[in-house]
């Protein structure tokens, strides 16, 4: 089969397209796809530079963590999937190429109103959002979310589904252009965040009449986590999702107790099969039936064949997309 290879930890020029060996024969509950598109993500390009290795198991130098894709065949102990099934998922690697196999339960049944390209650009970034701000963080109709890098697949997933439960969402970006976009995605208010990470505080105090934001979904880090503390309403929550800014801060602990405030850290790619089986089936269950009635959408910002790879890595290292990046595996 066809697939993007990391050669070695580098630059761009170490990916390449090659012939590798087909994946095996699905066995037990395992599902073989055949892939029509995946999407590239942040851990696409820590992976290529070394410094985020694949769980055990994963391929070592085939990236791709959501897909999209036709079911080819099956395991003996699948029963929910059937050859030629319109399916999309998440795995630990891998997604770049012609085929990858799949547990059945990381799976879901792609909309009709989707294209592959689309619905490629779905999974990973909707999940973690339900999962984060639903499952982890309890958010409530009518409660206030602040959403950092809401340009970002995550920050546009995130921003859909705040809306769709009736919630408020307030949005930062380092870049204008973004955030005026992310308006039409139901984004109610928004502030450009400089060199002092602090300045939103007073924005976000305003806007929610200076109680605080009930819920942060932060995909930024450490160089924004002492004004989340500040920004969050008494007993709001803090969902920890990304770290481009760095990992390591200063706490507060007499506010954090004050405020009696709950600090929570999550990743999908690293879960078990069984947590991530769970995700999925509340995705399917919640998510996946607002895509087919078109209340929310992904958010595709350019697709790029897989052999244009290194453009499509390219273009990520630069932050000029707005949502996500597809590679068509057609």
């Amino acid at each position: 089969m066809k697939a993007a290879i990391i050669t070695r930890p580098g630059e761009t020029d170490v990916l390449e397209i090659r012939q590798v060996d087909d994946p095996p024969k699905p066995t037990a509950d395992r599902v073989l796809v055949r892939v029509r598109a995946a999407a590239l993500n942040r851990a696409d390009v820590l992976q290529r530079q070394g410094k985020y290795p694949p769980p055990p198991g994963a391929p070592r130098d085939i990236p791709g963590m959501e897909f999209s894709g036709e079911v080819s065949q099956i395991g003996p102990e699948v029963y929910s999937w059937q050859t030629g099934d319109r399916v999309f998922g998440i795995c630990a690697g891998g997604a770049q190429a012609e085929f990858v196999t799949v547990p059945a339960s990381h799976l879901a049944q792609v909309p009709e109103n989707l294209s592959w390209n689309d619905a490629a650009a779905v999974p990973e970034v909707f999940i973690t959002a339900h999962d984060a701000l639903f499952t982890q963080a309890d958010l409530q109709p009518a409660e206030t979310v602040l959403i950092h890098a809401a340009g970002s697949g995550v920050g546009t997933a995130a921003i859909q589904l705040v809306r769709a439960t009736g919630s408020r969402s307030f949005g930062t970006s380092r870049s204008a252009d973004k955030l005026e976009r992310a308006k039409q995605y139901g984004l109610d208010e928004s502030v450009v965040v400089g060199d002092d990470p602090k300045g939103f505080v007073d924005v976000v105090k305003r806007w929610s009449n200076n109680r605080g934001v009930d819920v942060i979904l932060d995909l930024v880090g450490a160089g924004y986590f002492e004004a989340n503390l500040l920004a969050l309403a008494q007993t709001g929550r803090l969902m920890l999702v990304g770290t481009t800014s760095g990992s390591r801060a200063n706490i507060d602990f007499g506010l954090v107790m004050s405020k009696r405030l709950s600090i929570r850290g999550t990743v999908l790619r690293g879960r078990s099969n069984e947590e991530k089986a769970t995700a999925t089936r509340l995705f399917s269950k919640h998510v996946v039936p607002l895509l087919a009635a078109g209340i929310v959408k992904p958010v595709v910002e350019v697709v790029f064949r897989l052999e244009e790879i290194r453009e499509a890595h390219r273009m990520m290292e630069s932050n000029q997309n707005f949502g996500k990046i597809v590679l068509s595996v057609e």
